[in-house]
């Protein structure tokens, strides 16, 4: 009898309840890995994005100040400054190429190594995106 009353009075969890709270943390990162991953890609998508940003502001400043855009062969950040372009920078792992350039128009572009899309845009303001594999650089730098 003084079995079963201390088999009571011990507290803890059966074997049973810690399997079930595993199982529902493993479905939880199941579902939050594969998310995670993507917001990742998203971010190196926009940092692309955004450098191509600065680089056409950079060209229409160029255009203003020599009456004429600025080429710019592949090279790939981080680069406190761009020699042909005073202004624009680039981020970590983030590739930049302005071909086309001449009096009248350019065409730049940009992709981040773990990115999966290669920006492009022209002095008409326009920018396009295209995919690209990720991991490696696509414009040569």
């Amino acid at each position: 009898m003084n079995y079963l009353n201390k088999k009571k009075a011990e507290k803890g969890f059966t074997l049973i309840e810690l399997m079930i709270v595993v199982a529902i943390i493993g479905i939880l990162a199941a579902i939050a890995i594969p998310q995670f991953a993507s917001y990742r890609v998203k971010a190196f998508n926009s940092s692309a994005e955004s450098d191509l940003r600065n680089i056409m502001t950079a060209e229409e400043a160029a255009y203003t100040d020599n009456g004429t855009y600025v080429s710019l062969t592949a090279i790939a950040g981080p680069q406190s400054s761009l020699t042909s372009l005073p202004g624009a920078k680039l981020g970590d792992k983030v590739c930049a190429k302005v071909s086309s350039a001449s009096s009248t128009a350019y065409t730049a572009q940009t992709e981040h190594k773990l990115g999966n899309k290669t920006y492009t845009g022209a002095n008409t303001g326009t920018i396009s995106d295209t995919t690209k594999t990720e991991g490696n650089y696509s414009l040569g730098c």
